[in-house]
């Protein structure tokens, strides 16, 4: 990042979450199981290991998280260089998350009355099925998924599901986009968007079969934000998964949806 010219006041470093502001949407329970390294059917259903060091780094991400919200009200937009755990239950963890850091962020703004309305606009090739169950009974956030349908997790239903199938690509996964982001941001009208990119739409990942290109990629993250930007609307971002074959590919894409950050958004 720093070698495409960004200034050192373009990085910021955030602080590890607290546990209050974790348990505006986790349980007690699972906090205690979680940063006490137990291992509980609440805990052991996560696929990386228990440890110190993994609940430090998921406090880390869920503060960036909670930052890039707060630094988006202000300036218009900010990015996470990590976090967007989004299968991450109440009361259990799931996948590579054991923490929610979109459903944290958005209570912890709530909380301080900066926003009512938030949306989370989930691009991840896997669905993001903690957030939908998270904020399925609230009508103050809007969450939108697509994905890809036939693969890891089982689907909960979000307010608005785009599953697609195998080997769908750009031209089918943009003009979904086209038409769903302005329908979700006109019709709820939330003071904040969440924003999940994700890289592993991309064609060479390991995980899926979808066959999105970079430019594609790069199409879907100008879009989210330009659309945005255009309604004055805030959006913190979060980079989400990415596995392709080669690292490389996957950095690029993260790259470049840093770089869409930088250049289009609310407030420029």
């Amino acid at each position: 990042m720093r070698a495409a010219g960004l200034p050192e006041g373009a990085f910021l470093e955030p602080r590890p979450a607290t546990v209050e502001e974790v348990r505006l949407v986790h349980t007690a329970e699972y906090v205690a199981d979680l940063l006490g390294g137990v291992h509980t059917e609440r805990t052991c259903t996560s696929e990386l290991p228990l440890g110190p060091e993994i609940v430090q780094a998921t406090l880390l991400a869920v503060g960036g998280t909670i930052l890039a919200a707060r630094k988006a009200l202000a300036r218009g937009r900010a990015l996470n260089l990590a976090g967007g755990f989004h299968h991450a239950f109440a009361g259990q963890a799931e996948g590579f998350c054991y923490l929610n850091d979109l459903a944290v962020a958005i209570r912890v703004i709530q909380r301080e009355g900066a926003v009512e309305r938030a949306a989370v606009i989930d691009c991840d090739l896997h669905q993001g099925n903690g957030t939908a169950v998270l904020f399925r009974d609230d009508p103050a956030v809007f969450t939108f998924s697509i994905h890809q349908q036939n693969i890891y997790p089982l689907k909960r239903k979000s307010d608005l599901d785009v599953g697609l199938y195998d080997l769908a690509g750009d031209e089918e996964y943009l003009g979904h986009m086209r038409k769903r982001v302005p329908e979700i941001l006109d019709g709820h009208r939330p003071g904040l968007v969440l924003y999940q990119a994700g890289a592993d739409p991309y064609a060479g990942d390991q995980l899926g079969t979808l066959k999105l290109t970079k430019a594609g990629l790069r199409e879907r993250d100008e879009l989210v934000l330009s659309e945005c930007a255009r309604r004055g609307i805030p959006v913190a971002g979060t980079l989400g998964g990415g596995y392709a074959a080669d690292p490389a590919d996957t950095v690029d894409i993260h790259f470049g949806t840093a770089m869409a950050f930088r250049e289009r958004g609310p407030g420029q």
